[in-house]
């Protein structure tokens, strides 16, 4: 039903309901306030019955706060950054660019997890959110070298269209040190300090882009830190962001090679995940027992988690794969 006629329609229910029996003005009543809802742009009926966007910023930064500091172990660096980046974003009426954020570190340090906290809680309990949270694979979906023109066109357009559609997107970029060189660069138009391209705002939009590159960096800063018995917390972030925006430009393998994002300043937080300890581990353990169901059983966590130290080998003090294996090993061990 088109507004016009939808305007012109509820201006006659008031006429026509005195000419209505009880039922069927109860009836037509019920059904005008549907209908009404439905074609209200911010209805909460549509946004149950049908797929939404909640442009309202809805974000619970307590809850968010609460789970990644309950959930992601060993990331006080990634945390912190990570919080203060939503808040500056979200509580902006209208950013002036989209955030951007970029996640480095060994594989099983929290990378993912942490981005799909973000997802979950960056809409509205029970709201549908696939057609707002976008995940891209790089080794899925951008195989071939070869294609990257075609590529480039596609995402542009992919990112264009769902901006359009939902302006708090989120658009997650998994195996960046697999991207074909040139083709992140595709979306740096829609990166910038820009009101609006072609009428379409993206100051709302959320870019998180996650890359192994970088993490032997991280690695080799936290050890020494170790071996000097200052405590990883007292790592100055500067430093590291400082390390991972040369690291990355300069590195073959990052995705970002000499990147026009890092070229341009695109990217707002790059975001340090350290190697996992012992005691960390041990929580990842603890966590997924409770995930599976099981007991907390101190023999099977402190089992499990002094099997994953294996880094460096002459002293053992992290885990080279971080957490990643800790589901299977649990389901071994029970």
């Amino acid at each position: 039903m088109k507004p016009l006629s939808l305007g012109v329609f509820f201006l006659l229910v008031p006429t026509l309901v005195p000419a209505l029996d009880p039922l069927s003005a109860s009836l037509l009543m019920g059904g005008a306030a549907v209908t009404w809802q439905l074609f209200s742009p911010h209805s909460w009926l549509k946004c149950r019955l049908l797929e939404c966007c909640n442009v309202k910023d809805t974000l619970n930064f307590s809850v968010v706060k609460m789970d990644l500091e309950r959930k992601v172990f060993g990331q006080h660096l990634a945390v912190q950054l990570v919080l203060r980046a939503l808040n500056a974003n979200i509580h902006s009426k209208r950013p002036k660019k989209p955030l951007v954020m970029s996640f480095h570190g060994w594989t099983g340090t929290g990378k993912t997890f942490l981005s799909s906290i973000i997802a979950e809680n960056l809409y509205q309990p029970g709201a549908p959110r696939r057609r707002f949270v976008h995940h891209f694979n790089t080794v899925l979906h951008f195989p071939h070298a070869s294609h990257v023109h075609l590529y480039k066109e596609q995402l542009q357009n992919w990112i264009r269209g769902n901006v359009s559609a939902c302006p708090r997107s989120l658009f997650i970029f998994s195996e960046m040190d697999q991207m074909p060189h040139g083709l992140i660069d595709s979306i740096t138009p829609f990166l910038g300090y820009h009101e609006e391209i072609d009428g379409v705002y993206y100051g709302k939009a959320i870019f998180i882009f996650l890359n192994n590159a970088g993490g032997d960096k991280i690695t080799e800063i936290a050890l020494d830190y170790w071996r000097r018995s200052k405590r990883r917390e007292d790592i100055p972030v500067k430093e590291l962001q400082d390390l991972l925006s040369k690291e990355i430009f300069s590195n073959t393998n990052s995705g970002f090679f000499q990147s026009q994002l890092i070229q341009k300043n695109l990217i707002d937080y790059f975001i340090p995940f350290l190697p996992l300890e012992y005691k960390h581990v041990k929580e990842c353990v603890r966590e997924e027992l409770r995930a599976q169901g099981h007991p907390e059983d101190e023999g099977i966590i402190t089992e499990i988690a002094s099997s994953m130290i294996d880094y460096p080998s002459e002293e053992d003090i992290y885990s080279s794969k971080g957490c990643k294996t800790v589901a299977s090993r649990v389901i071994l061990s029970i």
